[in-house]
């Protein structure tokens, strides 16, 4: 059976860092709102909340 590590830390207000078993990444943008998501191999990702159970994301190639 893998485990599998999850971390995330909360360095100033709207900005996090995450760490997982095999990367890290920055995310920008509070809980309400939009986000940005940088990682460490390379993805980028926004994402937003939208009203109801809906949500939105688009991961941008480079």
């Amino acid at each position: 059976m893998p485990i599998h590590y999850r971390k995330s830390f909360r360095i100033l207000p709207g900005v996090r860092l995450n760490i997982n078993g095999r990367s890290w990444s920055i995310t920008l943008g509070g809980r309400h709102g939009p986000r940005h998501t940088v990682s460490s191999t390379g993805r980028r990702t926004s994402s937003m909340d939208l009203p109801g159970p809906f949500r939105y994301r688009r991961n941008h190639r480079r």
